[in-house]
């Protein structure tokens, strides 16, 4: 989730690992609306949506040694489309095998310039926008808890100069 296209500002990655990570994260509505009439588009499946678990590794301060942090539930899936052309393929977070047959699907089609010449304007602009809301919203609610403590420590020198005048 830490990766360099989470970071604001940074525009939808025009290479494959780049519009694979949107894809990944990005609800089934848009993905829909993005692919339009192709969602229902007939395909062969190399390999079907299975669910199944990953382990998780992080890092203590995010420069230590990894450590084996617990498993996470993936979906994955392989696809070409009915007709030829680049393979596709998707994993995501959690169960859904529509979110990950559509992100296959979104992922052949953007191999395709062809198939899919305004891809990035009609599927990865919209999620990016969406992420990008997201951590917005995220920061926000953690803004909404911060805490701080000079103001407390100003106070408490205020204290201190009243005794001192006496």
């Amino acid at each position: 989730m830490f990766h360099a296209f989470d970071k604001p500002g940074a525009p939808p990655s025009p290479d494959r690992a780049g519009w694979m990570a949107l894809l990944s994260r990005a609800p089934v509505a848009l993905l829909e609306q993005g692919l339009g009439n192709w969602c229902e588009h007939p395909v062969h499946w190399l390999r079907p949506p299975e669910t199944g678990l990953m382990m998780v590794q992080g890092r203590a301060g995010g420069t230590g040694e990894r450590f084996n942090l617990g498993e996470v539930t993936v979906t994955r899936c392989a696809l070409r489309r009915a007709e030829g052309g680049p393979m596709g393929v998707a994993y995501v977070l959690g169960r859904s095998h529509r979110q990950a047959r559509l992100a296959a699907l979104a992922d052949a089609l953007l191999q395709s310039p062809e198939v899919l010449p305004d891809g990035t304007a009609r599927l990865l602009a919209p999620v990016q926008q969406w992420l990008e809301t997201q951590r917005a919203q995220r920061h926000a609610d953690a803004q909404s808890t911060r805490v701080d403590f000079f103001t407390v420590a100003r106070e408490s020198d205020a204290g201190n100069d009243e005794d001192d005048e006496e």
